[in-house]
């Protein structure tokens, strides 16, 4: 069961949140290669972080604690899904709020 504590982690994310996408309608997903040009940039310079840290020795993916498949660079799937499912989490927070509080705007946060 151990390596299935990442994906646990991932699938309480997507729980926690993608249905604000079904129940507020607030269209992240409607809009996903919007979404995909905002993350993609930023999860590929964390994956390079990853892939140098790795190899540096800085730090390492636990071998029992992952399922071991393994993307570009050995760096474990549940990684990359990482880099995706949390920032897609969440963006569909933020519009759930803009959705549930319409009069906030931007700027408007103090």
């Amino acid at each position: 069961m151990l390596k299935f504590g990442y994906f646990a982690m991932l699938a309480f994310t997507v729980l926690g949140s993608f249905w604000l996408e079904i129940i507020l309608k607030v269209g992240v997903l409607r809009r996903i290669k919007r979404a995909m040009l905002a993350i993609l940039p930023t999860a590929t310079i964390f994956l390079i972080w990853d892939f140098y840290a790795v190899n540096s020795k800085h730090w390492f993916f636990d071998r029992e604690q992952v399922v071991g498949i393994l993307g570009p660079a050995g760096i474990p799937i549940e990684e990359f899904l990482f880099f995706i499912v949390v920032p897609l989490a969440a963006l569909m927070t933020i519009e759930a709020v803009r959705r549930v509080k319409p009069h906030w705007s931007y700027g408007d946060e103090r």
